[in-house]
């Protein structure tokens, strides 16, 4: 791999309160050598000049789901683990070329093989072009929970699910297959959902007991654990129960918030996907707009207020926010970046937006490697034209990938 030279015009290393102004940037086999104002050019180097751009860490976003697709929903059974991972293989080029250089899916959509483990093997092969993925596997989820998706066939149809688990028992089971074929995460479905056919955002979808069996067994194979929560009562059991990461959490009270807070837990709003809805909820045009899901339509009437609320609540705390988009519940004509603007429309700065999506993201994902720009540090490297702390819609813009060190996109 060639050593390559980078001028920046304006630099941003993933933590600091702002820009840090012009800066070279040497990269060799894939790793960040030297971060200088002026760095001699090496006799073997190429010269990539991003001296009218910001330059800043390639973003991460920590929960999609790249084997899912809005239009999917009524039609889930009749989609192959095959067609799942073409659809995996289109997401993972579409979040690199937006800046995303790497993703966490946050659910394997093939409820019954284990496609993004075969797709992340692809893009490490380098037989696709995509963001570096981290897997969670499936979302596990209680029969009738959130991701028991037999509710949309007829009671007689016996549909059988990998993700399925009751009781502490059958939980260990399922846990252990995950992380059997290469779930780097244990992902759960503490609470009920807005999308799902058969339950309610604030449903619990485990027992106290059965939570702990969930978080022990995983922590057991050095594996943390995410959990999908909305309801008060289901966030604060998860938290307790030792959950790494809270997704969503769109219905947690004050008193919950403090917990998340004093717990050191991580927080991944998804705030497009979930606020913006409750903004709209009572339009017809914008629910038409996006497909017309009548279930999620009609809780997001219901619980509109409380998700409003809530995202207030939370700007005002000092949660650890990570970045996410639940692209895939979300369709993939829209760029994810659209997060940054809604998170900011909500009341977190410019400047926690954007550190969810470098330095906070992979303190949570625990790769030291990501999410910043230093010596020693992963030749992940974007470019935007523009000062997203001033304007955040640049994010939406992104005109150079780098992913260890082998160049994407360069306008």
């Amino acid at each position: 791999m060639p050593v390559t030279l980078i001028h920046a015009g304006t630099f941003w290393d993933g933590q600091s309160n702002a820009p840090l102004g012009s800066r070279d940037i040497l990269v060799k086999e894939g790793i960040i050598q030297q971060i200088a104002e002026k760095i001699p050019i090496p006799a073997d180097a190429a010269v990539i000049d991003l001296s009218d751009r910001m330059v800043m860490p390639g973003l991460i976003d920590c929960h999609v789901h790249i084997t899912l697709r809005p239009e999917m929903m009524g039609s889930f059974w009749s989609f192959s683990g095959g067609y799942k991972a073409l659809l995996g293989a289109e997401a993972l080029r579409k979040h690199l070329m937006n800046g995303f250089t790497t993703v966490r899916d946050c659910g394997d959509m093939d409820l019954h093989g284990y496609t993004v483990r075969d797709i992340k093997m692809a893009v490490e092969h380098g037989l696709i072009p995509g963001s570096r993925l981290i897997n969670s596997g499936h979302m596990l989820s209680a029969r009738s929970g959130h991701m028991d998706a037999t509710g949309l066939l007829s009671p007689d149809g016996k549909g059988w699910q990998n993700n399925l688990a009751d009781g502490p028992e059958e939980i260990r089971r399922v846990v252990r297959e995950e992380i059997k074929w290469g779930a780097e995460w244990i992902k759960f479905a503490a609470s009920g959902g807005f999308a799902s056919p058969a339950d309610n955002p604030v449903d619990v979808g485990y027992t106290k007991e059965e939570m702990e069996s969930l978080v022990a067994t995983a922590t057991q194979y050095h594996r943390p654990v995410s959990a999908h929560l909305h309801g008060d009562e289901a966030v604060r059991m998860a938290v307790l129960a030792g959950v790494r990461s809270v997704e969503h959490g769109a219905m947690a009270s004050k008193k919950t918030l403090q917990l998340i807070e004093e717990r050191g837990v991580f927080l991944v709003p998804t705030q497009y996907a979930g606020v913006r809805s409750a903004r709209f909820a009572d339009s017809e045009e914008y629910w038409e707009s996006i497909g017309n899901n009548p279930y999620e339509k009609m809780k997001m009437r219901m619980y509109k207020d409380i998700l409003i609320e809530n995202a207030k609540n939370l700007a005002e705390s000092k949660i650890k926010i990570a970045f996410g988009t639940d692209m895939g519940i979300l369709s993939y004509s829209v760029n994810g970046a659209l997060e940054f603007g809604e998170m900011v429309e909500n009341g977190i700065s410019p400047m926690r937006a954007l550190r969810a999506a470098t330095s906070v993201a992979a303190e949570m994902l625990m790769h030291p490697e990501l999410g910043t720009l230093a010596p020693g540090k992963a030749a992940d490297i974007i470019a935007v034209r523009g000062n997203p702390f001033e304007d955040i819609a640049v994010m939406e813009k992104v005109s150079f990938v780098m992913k260890a060190g082998t160049v994407y996109k360069q306008a």
